[in-house]
């Protein structure tokens, strides 16, 4: 309701003022926040201020909320790291103490990374803040094959310095561990900055890009009613090998003219970055593009309103991996509580219905289905197959319809020409068809990837490996072995009842492991790691482990660490004081003990600017702000290599080469240019004559017509003067 004012004015009560808030954050449009008050007052007629005044009130909010911005994000993070010990961040600046680039992440997605950290894309096409700073996100697929996201990073430009700033963080972030695989768009930028920080790992260009510029390039060529269109999707997804991918590009372009065009000449000479037959042999987790990313940052855009402040886009980005956390518990407890359905009743999909995640078991059932559309022929017994499909006559000659299958390691392993099990760790209907006519009764525990398991997020350090769940019970349990196992599983229940009983058990663990440490120093090697390892004939203990763990997984903090590269500053600062000196034993432990990959995990590293004090948020700034022109837009912006000019590339016609045609090729020699054709008349064939030199009709001369002619008109009619001899005329 309106309030009246000291000075006679009106203003709007607080909480009117807080709902309408509240539903700006949320990227609540102005018309539904109105229609919504209106609700509360009966109808539209009875809100006591026009939308006018509402739209005022809501820009004014909008300046609050972007004021003193760095020292409110700064404040986010502080209270998020109350709630989340593994939560972390870095703070990249420039000369001027400006943010130029912001990253974070929380605990579980460090977990999340360490699990299902092999494939990653990466993707920064949305500016959805005041400063008009490019938002990337790093987002993977776990065992459900759902997107989970990993970090976020708010950047000012997008070059090669800034990209390799950001990789080499995000790999620090999460303990060390680089990706196998990583998918990004065409921007050079960051093709160059992952071969210096990631050498090892495969990069892939996204799929969908492609298909975007060949939407654009094409033309009428490439529409949805066009024959083209359906085939070249169908080459683009469907090819298997490169023999068909290639030999059906050929038989393509030649059936619509199309061999010169030189977006799809352009194209397939960089086939090897985004072409599906080339990924073969890699494994990108069925991942092809970076739809993932650009599907997070489309849901992204639903929850953070446009030109919104650095504070509000944290918060709403919280909110979405709230709900995308939802999801995955979801599918978590369908695994669980939820029965398979069979649909053909064999025992491999009996055991792949114990063994997969109901997503990926529903995945295996389509692979399953279509392994019934070929025939086996035995080539050399158990050794070697050919999968022929039963429609070959049929199918097009550029589609691929015999399969070689070779079997080793005493039906350990099946290897088939098509690469999907090195694609995507799925065994492929070839290799699923040989499986039931040598009426194997599971599938192989090669064929079997962790990852898309109901086991993918059990993973302990190799010292402990045999308590995983998907190793089993212990060979030879002792009875000092299982006495212990079962007295900590005791002591785990009752601390987990309540946070004074877990600081008070933990408390006492730690001091049990610093007691007993000396006592348990000889090494008898009846014990049950001790056993294992000397069966499977690897060196080393479990001492030296659990040391290399504990040094792996101790956390380094360096106050005021400043570390200048390319005229800017990597800023890393501590917890608070709470955070800090007076921890206790059991938070020590926790802090230890929750480095999610002990191995992998690079003592020098340090917990990357995870924990800020809150008065350095006063030092900073925040960026500059761009605006861009007209209303702020959520809508996908252009990469920075689809910015500059329009004009497609033009290729030479004889070398095939840029920056010359073919008149002034090099390679053309001395042929002469060909003669101009002289029209001819289309009545009675002799060429048309030169075209004369127009003239005025009223002057005679020649360069101007008579509308512009400067001579005076003399008018023809008896009796009427001339127009330069009327009073008032000027000639």
């Amino acid at each position: 309701r309106l309030l009246r004012t000291d000075d006679d004015g009106w203003h709007i009560d607080k909480y009117t003022r807080e709902l309408v808030s509240q539903l700006r954050e949320n990227n609540v449009n102005l018309s539904k926040v109105y229609s919504t008050l209106a609700t509360f007052f009966g109808r539209v007629e009875n809100v006591p201020f026009t939308k006018r005044c509402l739209r005022t009130l809501c820009g004014k909010l909008s300046r609050e909320q972007a004021d003193d911005d760095v020292r409110k994000t700064m404040a986010i993070f502080s209270e998020m790291k109350v709630q989340d010990s593994e939560f972390s961040y870095n703070v990249q600046v420039d000369d001027e103490s400006r943010i130029r680039t912001l990253m974070w992440t929380n605990g579980r997605s460090k977990k999340q990374y360490h699990h299902f950290g092999d494939v990653v894309t990466f993707d920064t096409t949305y500016k959805t803040n005041l400063y008009d700073m490019p938002f990337g996100i790093f987002v993977g697929v776990n065992n459900h094959f759902q997107s989970v996201l990993y970090a976020g990073v708010l950047m000012r430009d997008e070059t090669v310095d800034t990209f390799k700033w950001i990789f080499d963080e995000f790999v620090k972030m999460m303990g060390g561990k680089r990706p196998i695989t990583i998918l990004t768009d065409q921007a050079r930028a960051m093709e160059v900055a992952i071969e210096d920080v990631y050498p090892d790992a495969t990069q892939r260009w996204c799929k969908w890009h492609i298909l975007k510029k060949a939407k654009e390039s094409l033309g009428s060529n490439y529409t949805k009613k066009s024959d083209f269109r359906a085939e070249f999707h169908k080459l683009v997804h469907e090819m298997l090998t490169i023999e068909e991918f290639e030999d059906r590009w050929a038989a393509l372009l030649e059936k619509y003219s199309l061999t010169k065009n030189t977006h799809l000449t352009q194209i397939y000479e960089t086939r090897q970055k985004w072409a599906k037959p080339y990924f073969a042999g890699k494994f990108c987790a069925r991942q092809t593009s970076t739809g993932r990313s650009e599907s997070a940052n489309h849901m992204l855009k639903q929850y953070v309103p446009p030109s919104c402040s650095m504070n509000l886009f944290v918060k709403q980005y919280n909110k979405l991996q709230f709900d995308r956390e939802q999801e995955e518990g979801f599918q978590e407890k369908r695994t669980r509580l939820s029965g398979a359905v069979l649909k053909v009743n064999t025992p491999l999909e009996m055991h792949a219905s114990k063994v997969y995640t109901r997503k990926m078991f529903e995945i295996f059932g389509g692979i399953l289905y279509e392994s019934g559309s070929y025939d086996v022929e035995e080539i050399i017994p158990k050794q070697k197959y050919i999968v022929t499909h039963v429609k070959a006559e049929k199918r097009e000659k550029w589609f691929k319809c015999r399969y070689e299958v070779n079997v080793s390691d005493n039906l350990g392993y099946f290897s088939c020409i098509c690469g999907l099990f090195e694609h995507m760790g799925m065994v492929c209907c070839h290799s699923l068809q040989v499986m039931n006519v040598l009426r194997l009764k599971e599938i192989p525990p090669r064929h079997i990837l962790k990852r898309w398991s109901i086991h993918g997020r059990d993973n302990l350090p190799d010292h402990l490996k045999h308590y995983q769940q998907d190793m089993g019970p212990p060979d030879a349990p002792t009875y000092r072995h299982s006495a212990l196992y079962i007295t900590a599983l005791e002591v785990v229940k009752m601390g987990d009842r309540n946070l004074e009983s877990y600081k008070f058990m933990l408390d006492g663990l730690v001091d049990l492991r610093e007691r007993g440490a000396k006592i348990s120093a000889p090494n008898d090697g009846l014990g049950i790691a001790e056993q294992q390892v000397s069966n499977t004939g690897v060196a080393g203990g479990s001492n030296g482990k659990t040391k290399s763990c504990k040094a792996a997984c101790s956390v380094r903090s360096v106050e005021g660490n400043h570390l200048s590269a390319g005229g800017a500053t990597s800023v890393s600062v501590h917890p608070p004081a709470s955070q800090g000196e007076g921890r206790t034993k059991s938070q020590d432990m926790a802090s230890e003990g929750s480095c999610p990959n002990a191995n992998s995990y690079n003592s020098d590293y340090s917990e990357t600017a995870s924990r800020l004090d809150v008065n350095v948020g006063d030092s900073m700034l925040a960026p500059e702000r761009e605006k861009k022109r007209g209303r702020p837009t959520t809508s996908r912006d252009k990469a920075p290599y689809e910015k500059g000019s329009n004009k497609r590339s033009r290729f030479c016609s004889i070398c095939r080469g840029k920056g010359h045609k073919s008149s002034t090729c090099p390679d053309r020699g001395d042929a002469p240019k060909k003669e101009r054709k002289v029209g001819t008349c289309s009545k009675c064939g002799l060429p048309k004559k030169e075209r004369k030199v127009g003239t005025c009709s009223k002057c005679g001369l020649p360069g101007h017509r008579k509308t512009t002619c400067s001579k005076p008109l003399v008018s023809s009619m008896p009796g009427v003067p001339p127009a330069h001899s009327f009073p008032g005329t000027f000639v």
